[in-house]
Parts: structure tokens; sequence; C-alpha cells
């Protein structure tokens, strides 16, 4: 059974940096979809960030991209995400995915049926 452990929420100002980690324990399967979704104060939860563990291919929203960095370290096994220039509409929970299988074409909009979820981790950047 899969589980996974997250860390490195917390509270920035504008303009701030902070790095996600999650930790993955019990995996086994050569290929999955991991990534990054969240869910900001009474919105709807959305993906922001997923690598395919088996090629390397990553994949951001549009929010995210040229800011965050998914990455994915195999031998830890640990799925982080950098946040760098963070805005006050990062202010969100943020969850680890693991999707068993390959990333779907446009992903992280279009990542679906995942099968497992973090518990959530909050990040709050203030102006």
């Amino acid at each position: 059974q899969v589980r996974l452990v997250e860390s490195g929420g917390g509270s920035v100002d504008t303009g701030g940096s902070l790095r996600l980690s999650c930790k993955v324990i019990g995996y086994t399967y050569r290929t999955s979809c991991m990534g990054w979704f969240r869910q900001p104060p009474g919105e709807e939860r959305e993906g922001v960030a997923v690598i395919e563990t088996g090629s390397g291919k990553t994949d951001y929203a549009d929010s995210a991209k040229d800011r965050f960095t998914i990455s994915y370290d195999k031998d830890k096994p640990t799925l982080s995400l950098q946040m760098n220039n963070l805005r006050t509409n990062d202010t969100a929970t943020y969850y680890c995915v693991v999707k068993f299988g390959i990333c779907p074409n446009a992903a992280p909009a279009t990542l679906r049926n995942i099968h497992v979820w973090g518990q959530g981790v909050q990040v709050t950047v203030s102006s």
C-alpha cells in the first residue's frame, strides 16, 4: 500500500520561496504520474505540476510555469516542488498525489482517477 507523507509547508512573504517534499512509502510501480494539487480557500482543487517517473517528463499549470519546479528522486524516494516568486494567490493547501501509469495528455489539468493522496500541507503567502 502506497502512502504519501508531505512536509515543507509554511508562511512566506510575496516573492519568497518554499520547497515542498513528499515521501513516497511502499511504492513499487515502474511508472506513475506523480504531482501536486492545491486547493485555495473556498475554491476547487486544481492541478499544479506533474512528473512521469518513467520518462522524467514534467508539465505545469500556467500559473506555475517559470516559478515552480517539480522533481522526483527515485532513490529516496521523494517528490518535491520548489516554489519561487510566490504570490498571494498561491496560498492554498497543497497535496501530493500519485496515479499509477503514465500521465495523461495535457496534465495536470486532465489528471483524474488519482490513486493516492497525501494529507496536505498549508502554504500561506502574505503581501
